[in-house]
């Protein structure tokens, strides 16, 4: 049976790009922490370039250095900044970090008594953006690197109507991994609970086994699915399989955002339907520089 969502939006129309941060009422986890300037209109998702597009108007691109200056400048001048300084670094990939610096005058306090009414005050910040090498919150399905629409260049083709096959890849195996490292079958209900509420542990790069059987078909799983409808879900992306029955392995080398609208789950056959998408995930980025681009980022401060 098709299960489709697509006609279901927020009360506001909107979809707010952010960071995971805890249960939410009626289940599931609401991942999303609102920007500064606002959440992002459906409407306005990436088309399959890399861009934005509102009113029939090309924006720019979201890792457009100069427009990452122009919105911190504006938010901060929004915030009482009287001088500010925005730059674009690149420290381990190209324009991975910006730094801002802030200067205001302040009333002097002790420095009144040597007859000094005011000074300079001066802060520094810095934040890097990259994509991650551990993620928390991964549901168990894997997407095949393979997929058609993570062959653009230099990011996936986001905000494009899509499907993810949940195929058989290998003895018993159809995609689904168990995310605790472990090897074995996992319980339906568990898989339901890391879709429903994500796997509450950082998720490193590297082989996964596979969790044997279309357990997607199960009650607990469709469940759980039902819960994550018109959401965001974290999947990881395997580039390679290995091995044979119980020690079916993947290898993932990176995450993808997909915004899920809907399912069609029969026998030993599956297909999600949704999109990719850009998320800002909480994770712990590459220290390397090295990790695949799909779209996912990290964010931290790094002054």
């Amino acid at each position: 049976m098709r299960i489709s969502n697509q006609h279901h939006r927020r009360e506001d129309g909107q979809a707010i790009v952010g960071q995971r941060l805890g249960p939410r009422e009626g289940g599931g986890v609401d991942r999303r922490l609102e920007a500064p300037l606002g959440p992002v209109p459906r409407a306005d998702v990436e088309n399959g370039s890399g861009h934005r597009e509102q009113d029939g108007q090309e924006e720019r691109h979201h890792d457009d250095p100069a427009e990452a200056r122009s919105l911190a400048a504006d938010y901060l001048a929004k915030n009482g900044g009287a001088s500010v300084t925005v730059s674009v670094e690149s420290q381990l990939v190209g324009a991975d970090t910006i730094r801002i610096t802030g200067l205001r005058t302040a009333p002097g306090i002790l420095a009144r008594v040597v007859g000094i009414d005011s000074v300079q005050v001066r802060a520094v910040g810095a934040a890097r953006s990259g994509a991650p090498e551990e993620a928390r919150w991964a549901a168990p399905i894997a997407v095949d690197e393979k997929h058609p629409m993570l062959q653009c260049q230099p990011l996936p083709c986001f905000g494009q109507a899509t499907e993810i096959g949940l195929k058989k890849t290998g003895p018993g195996a159809f995609r689904l991994l168990n995310l605790d490292g472990s090897r074995g079958g996992t319980s339906p209900g568990i898989l339901a609970e890391w879709i429903a509420q994500g796997f509450d542990g950082y998720m490193p790069l590297g082989w996964y086994y596979s969790d044997p059987g279309a357990k997607f078909n199960s009650s607990q799983v469709k469940g759980a699915l039902d819960i994550r409808l018109d959401d965001e879900l974290l999947f990881p992306v395997y580039r390679s399989t290995r091995g044979q029955g119980a020690n079916f392995e993947y290898d993932v080398v990176g995450f993808a955002g997909y915004h899920l609208t809907g399912y069609d789950l029969q026998g030993s056959k599956g297909l999600l339907f949704g999109e990719f998408t850009r998320l800002i995930w909480q994770g712990v980025q590459s220290t390397s520089g090295q990790a695949e681009d799909f779209g996912v980022r990290a964010v931290s401060l790094v002054d």
